[in-house]
């Protein structure tokens, strides 16, 4: 088998569509892994031509159901310029403002899943205690306040601080946010912080751990920590996702 490259693109109108379709397939993915929490959860991919423009899930659909045509295109202001339903006021609030802050980051993915909201109730950040855990060794970040729903912009602003320059933030009592330079790559990114909550869940659990030296794990981070990795680790849950689910790109 042929190794698996991002696309470039010269017409945007392509461009677009590649970043719909990998948004959808991302909520489908999280829909099936159980990320979704009622009406919480989001994740945005920017327009590559209006790029303060981004297109998220229509407010109160379910992840399993979403597809192309149900997504919403929403401006700077809030505004919702194309699609045919409302937004999670949440969605605009945080994510308005992580594109704002960050022009390289085309996704931003959150939800509440379960074991990113149980070590956010710790208010600890992830620990060196696999090879997987390692790509967010010293690369994510722990916004330690708790206001309640974020409503407004300016609990957006405080979240995109704390998430900084890294690629993920644990929001105390709240849950995780990942961002990446693709749509791929931001889901990826959720899927294993999950995971890796879990993980370190579960081991601290069963006893004392045994942590991963900082020259290995920051050795590792270096080798599975990029973007590129994490799209090429998306792909084959891609593909589960296009064999199975025929409807996404109505």
């Amino acid at each position: 088998m042929a190794l698996r490259a991002p696309q470039v693109f010269e017409d945007v109108t392509e461009e677009r569509r590649h970043r719909q379709e990998g948004l959808v397939i991302a909520f489908r993915l999280f829909g099936r892994f159980g990320f979704e929490e009622g009406i919480a959860g989001h994740i945005t991919a920017r327009d590559p031509e209006h790029t303060d423009h981004f297109w998220v899930n229509p407010y109160g659909m379910s992840f399993k159901h979403i597809r192309v045509s149900d997504l919403v295109l929403v401006n700077s202001a809030g505004e919702v310029v194309h699609g045919r339903y409302d937004i999670n006021e949440a969605a605009f609030a945080i994510h308005s403002q992580i594109h704002a802050a960050r022009p390289e980051v085309v996704a931003a993915a959150h939800s509440h899943s379960l074991h990113g909201k149980a070590l956010s109730a710790l208010g600890e950040k992830l620990e060196p205690i696999t090879q997987d855990v390692c790509a967010f060794y010293e690369d994510h970040g722990l916004y330690e306040e708790y206001n309640g729903l974020v409503d407004d912009t300016e609990e957006g602003r405080r979240i995109a601080r704390a998430l900084g320059d890294h690629k993920a933030v644990i929001l105390r009592n709240h849950g995780l946010l990942t961002v990446g330079r693709s749509v791929e790559a931001a889901a990826w990114w959720f899927v294993t912080m999950e995971r890796s909550c879990q993980a370190q869940l579960l081991a601290k659990a069963a006893g004392k751990v045994v942590h991963i030296d900082h020259e290995t794990a920051a050795a590792t981070r270096r080798d599975i920590g990029g973007d590129d990795f994490a799209w090429v680790n998306f792909q084959p849950l891609r593909d589960q996702i296009l064999r199975d689910e025929t409807d996404l790109f109505d």
